[in-house]
């Protein structure tokens, strides 16, 4: 067990399952020591996240739509009231409508773009104005995004848009609440098979690319995530905001 993140309390948002990126993360984050706190969607995902996270010990589980300000500030509140002050936040929300992943950026619907930019971009900012308050002292807020939003994926489509939002926001973000010491940071995630990836047209053959270009010759796994973010969430990377890391094995860096 490691001291990297000993007594602090990380809030984890977007544990769905066993393969989600945060879930890979909260394990690295338990075993540098921290205080693993957890948000979930609805009640329909309330027992899945339940179970899943009581095999890394006791944690406190909070209802989150992202969609709702008056949920993100209940959980803010309920969270200054039960543990006073915040560390560290992992964003790794997104979603976007089926159709709109699939049908081609073009025929995005104007609903759909809307719902994309929301839950994908906006809930960043919404989670970051809440945090100012309750993160004082200092700390880090480290969210996921992929190499779609600077380069056109075929089947990636608005959520490539969705994250190249999130990315700008990423910088924007890290201006303003710097002078509190809080850091905003974000991994750019080589594909990785997760519940989401599956919406995307053909990813297996992305896996595949991954698998024969990266300079690494692999694609990336949970764990390959996992130490990067404890090192954005930990003081060993105090001086480091606004930020995107890639860790996808070198794939970004390949013409072809």
């Amino acid at each position: 067990m490691g001291t990297l993140l000993k007594n602090k309390n990380i809030l984890i948002m977007g544990v769905r399952n066993k393969w989600s990126i945060a879930w890979g993360i909260a394990k690295a984050a338990h075993e540098e020591g921290a205080n693993l706190i957890y948000t979930y969607l609805g009640e329909r995902e309330k027992e899945g996240v339940e179970s899943l996270v009581s095999s890394l010990g006791e944690a406190g589980i909070y209802k989150c739509d992202i969609t709702s300000d008056e949920e993100i500030d209940k959980l803010f509140e309920d969270l200054k009231a039960k543990y006073g002050v915040i560390h560290g936040i992992v964003h790794a929300i997104a979603y976007a409508k089926g159709e709109d992943i699939q049908n081609g950026f073009v025929n995005t619907s104007r609903d759909g773009f809307a719902l994309a930019m929301d839950i994908s971009a906006y809930s960043l900012t919404a989670v970051s104005q809440r945090a100012k308050d309750i993160m004082t002292e200092g700390g880090s807020i480290v969210t996921l995004t992929y190499m779609g939003a600077e380069k056109v994926f075929p089947g990636y489509n608005i959520m490539g848009v969705a994250k190249a939002t999130l990315e700008a926001g990423v910088r924007y973000l890290a201006s303003d609440v710097g002078p509190a010491g809080i850091r905003v940071n974000a991994i750019s995630a080589g594909p990785i098979k997760t519940l989401s990836a599956k919406g995307v047209k053909d990813f297996n053959s992305i896996l595949d690319s991954a698998d024969q270009k990266a300079p690494l010759r692999r694609r990336i796994d949970h764990e390959d995530l996992g130490g990067p973010a404890v090192f954005f969430l930990s003081n060993m990377s105090k001086g480091v905001t606004g930020e995107i890391m890639h860790v996808d094995c070198g794939f970004n860096i390949m013409g072809v």
